[in-house]
């Protein structure tokens, strides 16, 4: 029994070494360290150590540290631990110093970290001051002085200007200007045809502009990709403004027709309330004329004699109507003839 429980004590111990040499080496990248060591990278226990206190990643620290100290650059840990700390990619840092380092370009780690925290992909950025990248525009529309509208789209070769990726203006600014120019510089051409003979017009004018100001770009060539005619704006415009003088001409006349109109119903009214008046005046006559014979102002013998002079009287324009419309009908007669 005692050699069973001295047994089962050793197999407790071992177990109790092995936890806690397996903690230790999930503290310590042991395997990390024996890496950096092979090459030639000095990293002790206890940096590795002192980056599981500062919770960062020992991995993302000593690999980039590896491939800066093979590529020949003098990187700290400390340098790529700030960086870490503030949110950096320390990955694509030292490979972007690589890069450079490769091309010839002057880049210090201070700067690449610097744009790299401005959320500049620094490394793309390298990348495309060795290699430019071209940037094509949108269809351009512009209206030449003659009225034909020109569709002009432009290829732009840029090239990444290290010195400016901080602050720069990004690619949406390139792609805004060089739209401005291609709108400015056929807007001031006489006809339309003088910019389908010179295209190459475009990109002199552009390029003469010095776009890139500002920007974290630097333009090297701007090609005029494709150049067509579009619409006549000219003969658009005069047509609609044809249209908006018809129906300005066709509300005034309208209007002057509902006053016309207006004005009718006035004077009809007005006629209708003489009528009326008349209609009330004749009322007022067998009265007045009843009131004279009461009176003894007006005889029997005088009452007919004022029929006999009204019957004439009508009488006479019966006559006279009957002998105008002959002379109408003669008259129409003789234009007929």
């Amino acid at each position: 029994m005692g050699g069973l429980g001295g047994y089962i004590t050793i197999i407790i111990m071992v177990t109790i070494l092995l936890l806690g040499f397996m903690i230790i080496l999930s503290f310590i990248p042991i395997g990390l360290w024996i890496s950096a060591l092979a090459a030639g990278v000095k990293v002790g226990i206890v940096d590795l150590i002192g980056m599981r206190l500062r919770r960062v990643s020992p991995v993302k620290i000593v690999n980039p540290l590896i491939k800066a100290e093979k590529a020949g650059l003098n990187v700290k840990v400390s340098q790529l631990e700030a960086h870490y700390l503030a949110g950096g990619n320390v990955d694509r840092v030292v490979n972007a110093l690589i890069a450079a380092e490769r091309a010839n370009i002057p880049l210090l780690f201070e700067r690449a970290a610097a744009i790299d925290l401005a959320g500049r992909n620094v490394l793309e950025a390298v990348q495309m001051s060795v290699n430019p990248k071209v940037i094509e525009t949108p269809i351009v529309a512009a209206v030449a002085k003659d009225g034909i509208e020109v569709r002009a789209k432009a290829r732009v070769t840029v090239r990444a200007n290290i010195d400016r990726l901080v602050g720069g203006a990004g690619e949406e600014t390139i792609i805004a200007r060089v739209g401005e120019g291609i709108v400015t510089t056929v807007g001031s051409s006489e006809t339309h045809k003088a910019v389908l003979e010179n295209p190459d017009r475009i990109s002199q004018t552009v390029l003469s502009k010095g776009l890139d100001a500002g920007t974290a770009f630097e333009i090297l060539s701007i090609d005029i990709a494709d150049v067509d005619v579009g619409r006549n704006i000219g003969a658009q415009l005069q047509t609609d403004q044809a249209e908006a003088d018809k129906r300005i001409a066709q509300a005034k006349a309208e209007e002057r027709r509902a006053m016309a109109v207006a004005k009718e119903q006035e004077m009809k009214a007005s006629v209708q309330e003489m009528r009326a008046k008349v209609v009330e005046a004749e009322a007022e006559v067998p009265k007045a004329m009843a009131q004279a014979f009461i009176n003894g102002n007006l005889g029997v013998m005088d009452y007919y004699n004022m029929q006999n002079i009204q019957s004439d009287t009508k009488m006479r324009e019966g006559i006279a109507g009957v002998n105008k419309d002959k002379e109408a009908a003669v008259t129409s007669d003789n234009l007929k003839k």
